[in-house]
C-alpha cells in the first residue's frame, strides 16, 4: 500500500505531526500498536494532564545538545501550545503556570485530538505493530504485524473494562503481515516509560536499523532506591525537605519538596527532579548519593539551640520523647537509631543535627522503566536537521518526542517538548 505520510506510533506527539501535516493538505496514515490513540496521555497529571507550562525556561530540558532544545522551542513554544489547544476547544486553566484543561480531565486532550485527526480524515490503523523499516528509492518500506482483534464475553468478575458493555473484552483472534510504502515517515514511538500503555522502546530499534545512534537510555522522572535496613521502619512517611544529589562527591542538583519515604528509598516530586542524573550516574557504574534535610526552614545551630530546649526542658521526658510534635514519631524512632544512648536524655545533640540537617543515603538503582514517567537518553539529536526534526541520514525520515535525547524535568515539560517536536516535524514533513 503506497502512502504519503506515514507517522509511527499514535501518541502525543505523533498526533499532533499528523494534524499538522494533514492541515498543510497532505495525506496522512497513524500506524499504532495499541488498541487505541493517546493511552499515555490519559494517564498525565493524575488524569487532569498538565499540557504544559508558562514557565519555561532552557533549565527545565536536560539534553547533550542543549542549543537543538533551545532551536525547537524558537520556532514553537508554550504560547503556541496552548494556542492549538484552544482552536481544538480546550479552554486552559493556570495553576501557578502548569496549564490544565479548564475540565481537568485528560480525556478532554485527547478527545479533541481524535476529533481533528477524523475531521481532517487522516487514516488511524490501531494494533498495527512496525517491525521493520527500510529506505528503497521512493522513501521508504514498512513492514507490519496487523492483530485482529473481536469482543468476547467474560465472567470474571475482577477484570476492569471501561467499556460501555462490562462483560466483554477484547482479544485477539488473528495476526497477518502487512507492508506499506510511504514518501516520508515520523517516527513518534516515543521511549521505553510506561510500556503498559505503548513505550515499549521498539522505536530505538527501528532508528537503530537506519544506522541512528542511540545515547545510553535510562528511566527518568522516577522513584530511587536507596541502601539501609531503616526504610522499613519509615515507609509511608511524608516530609518537606530540601534534597542534594552527589555523583562520586560531586555535587549535581539540589531541589526542595515533599519527600516520600518507602520501604525501598525515596520518592516524591523533588526525587523525580533528580532522577535522571542518579539513573545516568548509575549506568555508568558511578556512586551515588542523596543528602536529605528535614529541616530546611533552619540552620543547623538554629536547629541546635531548639533540640537543646526541647530536650533540657522536659526533664521528665526522654529525648525521644521531647521530639515528638517536631518531627513525625517513625522519623524521631529512624534517627534516634542511629545514636548512642538513644533511650536516655544524654544524647550528642550535635550529631541528632547533623543527621536531621544531612541525612546521607546511598543510591542503588532507580525502580525501573514501567514507573518511570520519561526516559533519559535517546536519538543523538547531533544526527536530526535542528527545529524540521529530520534525520540527517535519511532524507524524508523524521524523529520526535521523547525517542530524542531531550527529557523535561515534573510539570507539563515534556508534553510541551512532544507537542512542540510533532507540530514542527508534521509541518516539515508536508512540505512539498
Amino acid at each position: 500500500m503506497k502512502k504519503e505520510i506515514i507517522i509511527i506510533g499514535g501518541g502525543a506527539a505523533g498526533m499532533v505531526a499528523a494534524i499538522s501535516a494533514a492541515r498543510n493538505g497532505a495525506k496522512v496514515t497513524i500506524l499504532e500498536h495499541k488498541e487505541k490513540l493517546g493511552k499515555k496521555i490519559l494517564a498525565t497529571g493524575n488524569g487532569k494532564c498538565n499540557y504544559t507550562n508558562l514557565h519555561q525556561s532552557i533549565d527545565c530540558y536536560r539534553s547533550e545538545n542543549i542549543p537543538f532544545v533551545e532551536e525547537v522551542f524558537s520556532h514553537f513554544n508554550e504560547k503556541d501550545t496552548i494556542e492549538f489547544f484552544k482552536q481544538l476547544g480546550i479552554y486552559p486553566k493556570s495553576r501557578n503556570g502548569y496549564m490544565y484543561p479548564n475540565s481537568e480531565q485528560a480525556s478532554s486532550i485527547v478527545d479533541v485530538l481524535v476529533m481533528e485527526l477524523q475531521h481532517l480524515q487522516v487514516e488511524v490503523r490501531c494494533n498495527e505493530v512496525v517491525k521493520k523499516i527500510k529506505a528503497i528509492d521512493e522513501g521508504y518500506q514498512i513492514d507490519t504485524i496487523v492483530t485482529v482483534t473481536e469482543p468476547k464475553k467474560v465472567k470474571d468478575k475482577n477484570y476492569k473494562n471501561t467499556s460501555k458493555n462490562k462483560s466483554e473484552k477484547r482479544v485477539a483472534v488473528e495476526s497477518f503481515q502487512s507492508s506499506y510504502q510511504a514518501k516520508k515517515v515520523i517516527i513518534a514511538t516515543g521511549g521505553m516509560a510506561s510500556s503498559k500503555l505503548g513505550s515499549d522502546g521498539s522505536g530505538y530499534y527501528l532508528l537503530k536499523q537506519l544506522g541512528h545512534t542511540i545515547i545510553p537510555v535510562a528511566p527518568a522522572l522516577v522513584q530511587l532506591k536507596a541502601e539501609g535496613e531503616f526504610f522499613e521502619l519509615v515507609a509511608g512517611v511524608r516530609s518537606d525537605v530540601a534534597l542534594q544529589i552527589f555523583i562520586e562527591g560531586t555535587h549535581i542538583a539540589s531541589e526542595e519538596g515533599e519527600l516520600q519515604l518507602t520501604n525501598y528509598g525515596i520518592s516524591g516530586i523533588p526525587v523525580f527532579q533528580i532522577s535522571r542524573y542518579a539513573a545516568k550516574a548509575l549506568l555508568e557504574k558511578k556512586e551515588v548519593s542523596v543528602v536529605i534535610d528535614f529541616l530546611p526552614q533552619m540552620t543547623t545551630s538554629e536547629l541546635i539551640e531548639l533540640l537543646k530546649q526541647r530536650i533540657n526542658n522536659s526533664e521528665y521526658k526522654t529525648a525521644e520523647e521531647a521530639l515528638i510534635g517536631l518531627l513525625n514519631q517513625k522519623l524521631i524512632q529512624m534517627m534516634m537509631s542511629q545514636l548512642d544512648n538513644q533511650h536516655s536524655k544524654h544524647i550528642d545533640i550535635n550529631k541528632l543535627a547533623s543527621l536531621l540537617k544531612e541525612f546521607k543515603v546511598k543510591i542503588v538503582d532507580t525502580n525501573s522503566f514501567d514507573n518511570a514517567q520519561v526516559c533519559a537518553g535517546g536519538v543523538d539529536t547531533r544526527e536530526i536537521a535542528g527545529y524540521r526534526l529530520e534525520s540527517k541520514l535519511h532524507r524524508g525520515l523524521f524523529v520526535v518526542g521523547e525517542l530524542l535525547d531531550v527529557d523535561g524535568i515534573c510539570g507539563g515539560y515534556n508534553l510541551q517538548w512532544a507537542w512542540a517536536t510533532g507540530y514542527l516535524a508534521g509541518e516539515a514533513a508536508s512540505r512539498k
